[in-house]
């Protein structure tokens, strides 16, 4: 198990040689521990096909060596010049090479499928067919080897030669956020005419509420949306939508949540003055005059306070909204006749979940995991030295294993009490399960026989099974809970924090076991004096055991 455990932690560390390095985009520096990129002259070249080009124009991109070096790995862009934001789109070429994901838009880069040895390789782009263009090159980062690569390798520039239609209007954001509009952004405060980053919204109501300036703005692959609700779920509220519609070209929509499913499509009913802009095939932009009463089903009244939402997320071929991919939620009701107040967004996961998260952790990466190491290796430590008549081991053992029930119980509880449906998903499957088991466990302990009893084989393969199963449940539902924690996340670091505890826990559990086995032969593994080494081992697996445990509990307080 151990083994195959490293194995499985090769991929990790191996320097993305599968290329799929979405989450340096921005920097396009590998991550290579302490490494930095060379400041020398690189042996590769970046060369465009063409010196000019137009919109919908196609370039041949050519990455190759000048001398006999051969690279690795690679990752290629086209910015505008001064920019640090992809543009456009690429194709592969070759059988070894892929797109990937960049600015939250698909097919923005080329990279690698494997660190096999290159001399060239060839990637295909298409310009942008609207929105504002420039001159522009193209960037590569060239790997030669774990220690040795180059950053922002440029392209000779190609220069724009077509008409770029003059942008529609921009939303005006932060100069009358706070004076004349109610405005909503993440992060809190961010300018969406200087950060494309910026998932922003803005209502500029009339005295009597008849009439509403609403502005979005955003990044996404298919659409932007904005929400009014009663509460800070999704369900019965009223929705705007701006996206892109089967031809790719930007609009709005009037909608109603219905739910976790895909709203329902309204009449736009009486929406003027809409202007719509789409930069980069991504960067969504819209605004418009509604005099639609704003209606959450459960009420449609003059009522000038609610939640506000934003979400954003991927469109089908047809132009139907997918599942967001963001969602953002006001931490209190704005009102939206008073520009005044300042309104900030919600924790992505309340106080509750958080809690549940981390009662869990400790009952089943420290508590328990104590619990049954002492159970099994540490019997024979303070041996008839105890309380009640009871061996100090087994009160241990009882004492950590009914805690993490105990707190099983409260984190099951306190999940339950916030969704009050079923979730769906394999985590609370497995969540279920562990509370069962956890529950059944003391009740098969309570009606052992005695030691000496010829049946009581029966009751210690059912306690030891019954103890594995919940063992491994448990760190599946640790997996998948810290997989929902870092959905949206482009480098899940709790979840490779999870892996290097379930490496070092299988690590100690070898250790011990060899030392058992050398016990039974009268010799150790090692000496420590007057400790045993079990006690050593114990020791050190608490160590290890608390830093990743208290590593993942300020992650999700992070969250």
């Amino acid at each position: 198990m151990f083994l195959f455990v490293l194995l499985c932690c090769v991929g990790v560390v191996h320097c993305y040689g599968n290329g799929l390095v979405s989450s340096v985009c921005g920097t396009m520096t590998p991550k290579h521990g302490s490494n930095s990129a060379q400041t020398s002259a690189a042996p590769f070249t970046v060369t465009a096909d063409k010196t000019t080009f137009k919109e919908g124009d196609q370039i041949t991109v050519l990455l190759k060596s000048q001398s006999g070096d051969q690279f690795e790995g690679f990752m290629l862009q086209a910015r505008q010049v001064g920019s640090t934001t992809s543009i456009g789109t690429f194709s592969v070429m070759e059988s070894n090479t892929q797109l990937l994901s960049c600015d939250a838009a698909a097919s923005r880069a080329v990279s690698h499928t494997s660190d096999s040895k290159k001399s060239s390789v060839q990637a295909k782009w298409t310009a942008p067919t609207s929105g504002p263009l420039g001159d522009i090159e193209f960037r590569a980062t060239f790997v030669k080897s774990f220690a040795t690569f180059w950053v922002g390798v440029k392209s000779s520039t190609v220069a724009y030669t077509g008409t770029s239609a003059p942008a529609a209007e921009t939303v005006r954001s932060n100069p009358d956020c706070g004076e004349t509009k109610v405005c909503f952004s993440q992060p809190s405060n961010c300018d969406p005419t200087a950060n494309t980053g910026c998932y922003f919204m803005a209502v500029q109501t009339s005295s009597n509420q008849s009439e509403m300036r609403i502005e979005m703005f955003g990044q996404a692959d298919g659409y932007v949306a904005i929400g009014f609700s009663d509460d800070q779920e999704m369900g019965n509220d009223d929705i705007y939508i701006c996206g892109k519609d089967s031809s790719g070209n930007l609009k709005v929509q009037h909608a109603i949540s219905t739910g976790k499913t895909a709203p329902t499509i309204l009449s736009l009913g009486n929406v003027t003055d809409i202007k719509t802009t789409l930069m980069n095939g991504n960067t969504i932009n819209c605004s418009f005059t509604s005099r639609n009463v704003i209606s959450t089903r459960s009420r449609a009244t003059s009522t000038s306070e609610y939640y506000l939402m934003i979400a954003a997320g991927p469109s089908n071929s047809q132009g139907n909204i997918q599942i967001h991919t963001n969602k953002y939620v006001s931490s209190t009701k704005a009102n939206l006749q008073d520009p005044s107040q300042v309104v900030t967004s919600a924790e992505e996961f309340p106080a509750i979940v958080k809690a549940h998260g981390c009662l869990m952790l400790i009952s089943w990466m420290t508590t328990g995991s104590i619990g049954m190491l002492i159970a099994r290796y540490l019997k024979g430590v303070a041996k008839d030295h105890g309380c009640c008549g009871k061996d100090f081991w087994f009160m241990a053992h009882v004492s950590l294993m009914a805690l993490s029930v105990t707190a099983t119980a409260i984190a099951f509880i306190l999940v339950f009490s916030y969704a009050q449906d079923w979730s769906g998903g394999a985590h609370p499957v497995l969540g279920c399960l562990v509370m069962i088991l956890s529950l059944i466990q003391p009740i098969v302990a309570a009606f052992r026989c005695e030691p000496n009893d010829e049946r009581r084989f029966v009751f210690n393969w059912a306690h030891s099974f019954i103890a594995l199963a919940i063992k491994g449940l448990a760190v599946a539902a640790i997996f998948t809970g810290l997989a929902l924690f870092e959905e949206y996340e482009e480098d899940p670091w709790m979840l490779k924090v999870m892996g290097g505890f379930v490496t070092w826990e299988a690590l100690i559990y070898v250790l011990q076991d060899l030392n058992l086995r050398a016990k039974k032969k009268d010799s150790e593994i090692c000496s420590f004096g007057s400790m045993r080494p079990e006690t050593v081992l114990l020791v050190l697996y608490l160590l290890g055991n608390l830093a990743f445990l208290i590593a993942l509990l300020v992650g999700i307080g992070r969250t």
